[in-house]
């Protein structure tokens, strides 16, 4: 480890942490951390599977999750239940800092096998606070890393392309990239459009020789059940979308 850099110490409980994060906001990085900590626990039963929202300014897992309530220590935590819905977070690093802090140790998030954090867009302190103080796995033990969510356009890979770079530098292997709204189909005339680009993520993965995790189309159905507190892969598991 390098001079400086702070003793990772893992978080009392939690078996594997893996982190959803991307160079830009708007590119549905909520929404897959959502899907993916649900896929984790339908895929087996037997794993006990949590749900972190670090996103301090901009929080959503309560509203895609339906939950509401004060704060309890419980294995569903985000910055949403300590600020208001409609209520700007006008916040200085070292309190950024101080609220990750306390949502990583002073959490009981009891035992669980699968952490799933929701990170905020960029390459700021929440990143590297994260990155640095808790050591971060993937679902296998030869596949461990970061999940890098953007879409095909060029401006989200950009970014995408920065967030990877800031994770290898902190150490952090990435685990891939999810490519979301990577085409529209027309509920109508079945036509398809590749609204953001083509294949762009595919083609960012090859360049930082990583693997495409998932191809997400943009499509009316996931906004809707986000929008409700009912995430796809729970109210339609096993569908397209």
């Amino acid at each position: 480890m390098s001079r400086g850099l702070p003793k990772q110490k893992p978080i009392e409980g939690v078996r594997e942490v893996i982190v959803v994060a991307s160079g830009k906001g708007g590119v549905g990085k909520s929404t897959t951390a959502v899907n993916l900590a649900l896929a984790l626990a339908a895929n087996d039963s037997s794993k006990a599977v949590g749900l972190l929202d670090v996103d301090v300014y901009g929080p959503s897992i309560p509203k895609m999750m339906n939950l509401r309530g004060n704060p309890e220590l419980s294995p569903n935590m985000s910055m949403g239940f300590l600020v208001e819905e409609t209520a700007p977070l006008v916040w200085r690093g070292l309190m950024v800092m101080s609220a990750i802090e306390k949502l990583l140790r002073q959490v009981d998030w009891g035992r669980l096998d699968y952490l799933v954090v929701d990170m905020p867009p960029g390459t700021g302190d929440v990143q590297l606070s994260v990155s640095q103080n808790i050591p971060i796995s993937g679902v296998t033990a030869d596949s461990e890393g970061a999940v890098i969510v953007s879409t095909p356009q060029d401006i989200a890979l950009m970014d995408a392309h920065k967030g990877a770079e800031m994770f290898r530098k902190v150490n952090v292997p990435v685990l891939g990239l999810v490519q979301n709204m990577s085409v529209f189909q027309c509920p109508k005339c079945k036509h398809k459009t590749h609204i953001f680009g083509a294949d762009g993520a595919r083609k960012l993965a090859q360049t930082l020789d990583l693997d495409v995790l998932g191809d997400v189309p943009l499509h009316l159905s996931i906004r809707e059940a986000s929008d409700m507190g009912q995430p796809v892969v729970f109210s339609r598991p096993g569908s397209d979308e």
